[in-house]
């Protein structure tokens, strides 16, 4: 990645998990002095020499106080999430704690990253293209099987694949179509036209149900709006009660009882 761009040398540091308390939290770091960081707060043994995709157990100690027990992940670039590299510090999930520890990996040379940072890097060094790249904030937000179902394969790069494999036969055709330009005076065929128009064909073919198929991802992703419309006393509040399988609206043989918009979020299978 080109260090030319402001920022994007720095080491950065950020919180990986929810905010808020839990059992556990995850701190990540990214960038070249991420070992150097966390080595001078991990006096258990030295990190540097540790092997990649290993994990280390120990107290992290600053200013001679240990912050917390933690289990320390290492992964050396390019073979990590960002290609660079990469220490996820897992914690106890006290938010006290965890911005003491970000707070100390600061103090050693870090800097906060900005939101969706890590992945913005693993796009820039090659680790995945923009399409896996949204893939992930999609998947995190995922809140129904069919949505987790697109953003998964889209991150293991079914999308692009298509997009890839469609790019590598034009490109291949134009490379005979070029060749032919130049020995045109050799009245030689090196294109087979027929295979020429085929591929023409179905790669319009290809491009729109690609494009079609944008309504339905934009469905499976963010869902439809549905409204339940009736005369008064209709039913409409136990026709919603029955769907969300609660008693979400008051239920009264009273017309016009529901006077306020009532808004729910329903997944069916």
């Amino acid at each position: 990645m080109s260090a030319k761009l402001s920022g994007w040398d720095d080491t950065i540091v950020a919180l990986s998990t929810a905010p808020g308390i839990g059992a556990i939290a995850v701190i990540r770091l990214s960038g070249k002095e991420s070992f150097r960081i966390v080595n001078e707060l991990f006096p258990v043994k030295d990190l540097s020499v540790q092997a990649s995709h290993t994990l280390h157990v120990g107290y992290l100690v600053s200013g001679g106080v240990a912050l917390d027990e933690v289990v320390v992940g290492l992964f050396r670039g390019p073979k990590s999430y960002t290609g660079e590299d990469v220490i996820e510090v897992s914690c106890h999930g006290s938010p006290y704690i965890q911005q003491q520890l970000i707070q100390a990996f600061a103090a050693h040379g870090a800097r906060p990253a900005r939101p969706g940072e890590f992945t913005q890097r693993a796009f820039l060094n090659g680790k995945m293209d923009l399409t896996q790249a949204e893939a992930v904030a999609d998947l995190i937000a995922s809140n129904t099987e069919a949505s987790r179902k697109t953003a998964l394969n889209n991150i293991r790069g079914g999308f692009s694949q298509v997009l890839r494999d469609l790019r590598d036969r034009l490109i291949s055709f134009s490379a005979l179509i070029e060749l032919e330009l130049d020995f045109s005076q050799e009245d030689v065929e090196f294109a087979d036209r027929t295979q020429l128009y085929g591929l023409l064909d179905e790669t319009s073919e290809t491009v729109s149900q690609l494009i079609q198929s944008f309504q339905l991802g934009n469905v499976i992703k963010n869902g439809v709006q549905v409204a339940i419309i009736g005369k008064p006393n209709a039913g409409k509040s136990t026709l919603l009660n029955t769907l969300l399988n609660e008693n979400r609206a008051i239920v009264s043989e009273i017309a016009g009882t529901t006077r306020d918009t009532i808004e729910e979020i329903l997944n069916i299978n």
